[in-house]
């Protein structure tokens, strides 16, 4: 192979956790593992901070059935961190540290899988290496349940929180509406900048039991024309069930939820949550009814007996792909999906997005999908959003409970 640069390789998980998460890894890890030119497979605990802290697995070590059942294990088994690394050109104290490490136990792949924030951690250090004169190999993996990474058609992770997010819409409904009295209910959703989580809930109304109305961030949140909302349909139905995305804001910018917000992430975002109860507060408060607040919070992002085996088969597919197309030259280059209709039926194809296009963009909902009167989304969202959330999961059982991968998480030594 013209290309071929032996080495070990590192796979990292950074961000929130999502339900098919480690099936990227596995992916990774399972390709790199059967690979001739990668010498060794080592995961980073706790992502780019167990590199730093010279703390990563021997994935060598792993029992490979342990290993399989990463497809349908939860949550990031390496571990995840939030941790913000500074512009090389500024301070590069963090990347002479990666660096190091690399040199130590010959890493000329690494595998970063994680949203905005964490492509941007990889582009850094492509870029670092690049300059530094060793040769290393740098891809992205995609993973946010968010949907909004710049330039892929959807994400690894995104499918399986919105069918857990529509199915729990769905049930939310049925027992919201058996008592005969009037009641409003109000879920809140993930979804910091992007809506299209809370457009999620869509699927449950297209399929008979979900929100009458929901609202998104990426139109400004007016709450008169909500309370006037919330009003017309319980005077026709006398129940109403509302989706709004954690995200939603005032004109001005400030979030619904800003009262609520207790603290930053690691890259500075704050972290909402409380909308739903505000807007409980302020819709009993006027109407004078029953009302009640749900927060799905996070058992949304990693409910894995509900994910969709599509997306848990594109999930792997991410991560095999990031690691044959390293293995063939490439580096500082995310993989991302295209959506494709064959005779009706989906099918997902993958393509190679530049890092540095993709780092720190935000893709929202298109507004055309968001109805005029900013209260709902349109049958398009559903066209989009139906085919990614096919198939059931093929869940390993123990004792009728899910069997999940149990890793040695061997330290590396050199």
């Amino acid at each position: 192979m013209d290309n071929e640069l032996r080495g070990a390789c590192i796979i990292g998980q950074s961000g929130g956790p999502t339900a098919v998460i480690n099936a990227s890894a596995y992916g990774v890890i399972r390709t790199a593992l059967d690979s001739d030119c990668i010498t060794r497979v080592y995961g980073a605990a706790h992502g780019i901070k167990g590199v730093l802290d010279d703390k990563l697995y021997d994935m060598n070590r792993e029992d490979a059935y342990e290993l399989s059942l990463l497809l349908h294990t939860p949550s990031s088994e390496l571990g995840s961190c939030r941790y913000k690394m500074k512009d090389p050109d500024e301070d590069d104290t963090d990347y002479k540290r990666i660096l190091e490490i690399f040199q130590k136990y010959n890493v000329r792949y690494f595998f970063y899988n994680g949203g905005n924030d964490s492509m941007d951690t990889c582009d850094k250090i492509s870029r670092f290496m690049a300059k530094s004169g060793w040769e290393c190999r740098v891809m992205g993996v995609p993973k946010t349940i968010d949907n909004d990474l710049y330039g892929t058609d959807h994400c690894p992770g995104f499918a399986s929180a919105a069918k857990y997010i529509a199915t729990s819409c769905m049930e939310v409904s049925k027992d919201a509406t058996v008592y005969d009295n009037g009641q409003v209910t109000i879920i809140e959703i993930m979804g910091r900048h992007a809506g299209w989580l809370a457009a999620s809930s869509k699927l449950a109304s297209y399929f008979g039991a979900g929100p009458d109305l929901i609202y998104l961030p990426e139109v400004d949140f007016d709450m008169n024309a909500f309370l006037k909302d919330v009003r017309r349909v319980y005077e026709d139905k006398g129940k109403v069930l509302v989706a709004v995305s954690e995200g939603i804001h005032y004109a001005d910018g400030v979030f619904v939820a800003e009262a609520q917000t207790s603290a930053t992430d690691g890259f500075g975002h704050a972290q909402l949550g409380g909308a739903a109860n505000i807007l409980s507060r302020i819709v009993k408060e006027d109407l004078g009814v029953k009302v009640r607040g749900i927060e799905l919070s996070l058992l949304q992002r990693c409910g894995a007996h509900l994910a969709s085996e599509t997306d848990v088969h594109e999930a792997f597919l991410a991560g095999k792909i990031a690691v044959e197309a390293a293995v063939s030259g490439a580096s500082g280059k995310m993989v991302a999906f295209e959506r494709h209709m064959l005779d009706g039926k989906y099918l997902c194809t993958t393509k190679l997005l530049p890092l540095t296009a993709v780092a720190n963009f935000e893709k929202k909902v298109p507004i055309e999908w968001i109805t005029q009167d900013k209260n709902n989304v349109t049958d398009d969202f559903v066209d989009y959003c139906l085919p990614l959330i096919q198939g059931e999961p093929k869940l390993v059982l123990e004792n009728s409970l899910p069997r999940y991968a149990r890793l040695k998480k061997i330290l590396a030594r050199v």
